[in-house]
């Protein structure tokens, strides 16, 4: 099957599968209340690629078929150009908001899949060689993916990476003719009600020991024994009038539980192999990746910063403080902008033939987002004010009596009619003081970790040649190795 519609996408979501939301346990995710929304939202994702297939669809390079171009292993730095039009088309249409559209899913198993001679060391290599076929099945079925790669956190004293022992963490319990047995937690599938499968892969190192820990794994959402414990929804109603974000784009997170779940041979890509889990995510996962999460979060930014115009003009509010602020979240915009330029400017090849951007850029970037989304909500809390909070809903628009009264009292300045008013301030309510908003502020503080780990991870990758030369200059001025490498100065007069 080649790229799928919205309609298909929708249509794949009715087979059988354990998720729970409150007391219910969900029949048909297209029509339950907390995800009917966010499904059609995300049809929307899938017929998008066909509205704009020159920028979001490629040929299978095997079959010839068109798939998305989030697919692609890139093989230069034109390949990294292509892929950055069809991940910033996904990113529009969902104003950043979604932060697991597929497209993720799909530029993450892309990397693995042109990097599986890593997947393949240390005696790996059936592991590689399913992963590269699951890689080919995602594509050509056009699956919505997600993923879960954390290790529940029951005693921090005991640290974030399972030791062996753990009856919680997933571990692989047995096997069968068919394949192994797993059991246990992980969190956060973020996007799970709305994907036909499931991804397990490593995120961080194991200890030594943990060996039964080291899994990777694809299955199909409808496995017997998976199942997805959702957090309370944030959608509000499908009027898009009132709730213009949280009506279509609440992704949902979920708490995942193997309850003995087996998993076929041909889709186990990593079988209790610590070395192998220890070393696929260091190379090229986090800059290949970070190009779709980039891209979102700078989608976001000019969001932010074109609302928050849109906001103060509506009440005439662009005075010198007011402009300020939103001069600060343009700047953020800007800053992330420059950073996937410069990124995508100096890819590089990072091994069998697999191009991928530069990383420091994207590293820079993701530590620094965690501070500066919260400070956007905050600019545009301050910049809305009471306003945030007296924006009428469409049913008040349309009563008879109401109308003439919200028309002359909750007017804008100049020619901005209520309506008009109203809808600005919803949507930029909708966007940082929503459920949806909460959930999303929490979300981009650990979104690929917390910004003090990626500030670590950042000090741990950086490239110090440069900085050395500039500080050894001064350290070894006037010692006596640096006078007997020094040449002699001839003065004039």
């Amino acid at each position: 099957m080649p790229a799928r519609t919205g309609r298909q996408f929708l249509q794949g979501l009715k087979g059988p599968r354990e998720i729970w939301i409150g007391a219910d346990k969900v029949e048909d995710i297209t029509e339950h209340p907390a995800f009917a929304g966010a499904a059609h939202g995300l049809a929307g994702v899938f017929d998008l690629q066909h509205q704009f297939a020159d920028d979001c669809l490629m040929a299978d390079p095997e079959t010839g078929e068109a798939i998305n171009v989030s697919h692609m292993i890139p093989r230069s730095k034109e390949d990294i150009l292509r892929r950055h039009k069809g991940l910033t088309r996904i990113a529009e249409y969902t104003v950043g908001i979604m932060g697991r559209s597929p497209d993720y899913m799909n530029v993450t198993y892309a990397g693995f899949a042109g990097r599986a001679d890593e997947w393949g060391a240390n005696g790996n290599e059936q592991g590689a060689e399913n992963l590269v076929n699951y890689q080919k099945f995602l594509r050509r079925n056009d699956i919505s993916l997600t993923h879960t790669i954390i290790q529940p956190t029951i005693d921090k004293a005991q640290g974030d990476a399972p030791k062996p022992g753990n009856d919680v963490a997933l571990h692989k319990v047995g096997e069968t003719e068919h394949g192994i047995v797993v059991r246990g937690a992980r969190i956060l599938a973020t996007l799970a009600p709305f994907a036909d499968e499931l991804a397990v892969y490593p995120a961080a190192p194991l200890p030594p020991g943990a060996d039964d820990y080291a899994l990777a794994f694809c299955i199909p959402m409808s496995t017997p024994g998976l199942k997805f414990i959702c957090r309370d929804s944030c959608a509000g109603s499908r009027n898009l009038h009132d709730h213009p974000l949280s009506s279509r784009f609440d992704e949902q997170d979920a708490f995942v539980i193997f309850d003995d779940v087996e998993v076929p041979w041909d889709r186990l890509h990593i079988n209790c192999n610590l070395p192998v889990y220890n070393q696929v995510m260091t190379t090229g996962w986090y800059p290949n990746v970070m190009q779709q999460t980039m891209i979102r979060a700078q989608t976001k930014l000019e969001f932010a910063w074109g609302l928050g115009t849109r906001m103060c003009e509506a009440i005439n509010g662009l005075q010198p403080p007011a402009m300020q602020m939103l001069g600060e979240i343009w700047t953020f915009s800007e800053f992330a902008r420059a950073c996937i330029q410069s990124a995508e400017a100096n890819a590089h090849e990072f091994g069998n033939g697999v191009w991928f951007p530069q990383g420091a850029p994207l590293v820079a970037l993701r530590a620094t987002l965690p501070t500066w989304f919260p400070r956007v909500n905050e600019i545009i809390r301050l910049l809305g004010s009471h306003n945030l909070l007296a924006a009428p809903t469409e049913a008040q628009l349309a009563d008879p009596n109401l109308r003439p009264l919200i028309d002359q009292f909750m007017r804008g300045a100049g020619a901005v009619t209520a309506q008009e008013r109203a809808r600005i301030f919803r949507l930029a309510w909708d966007f940082v003081g929503s459920a949806l908003a909460s959930r999303g502020e929490q979300y981009e503080r650990f979104y690929l970790a917390s910004g003090a780990r990626n500030q670590q991870l950042a000090q741990l990758l950086a490239e110090r040649t440069r900085a050395d030369r500039l500080v050894d200059r001064f350290l070894n001025e006037g010692s006596e190795t640096s006078k007997q490498k020094a040449k002699p100065v001839v003065e004039t007069v």
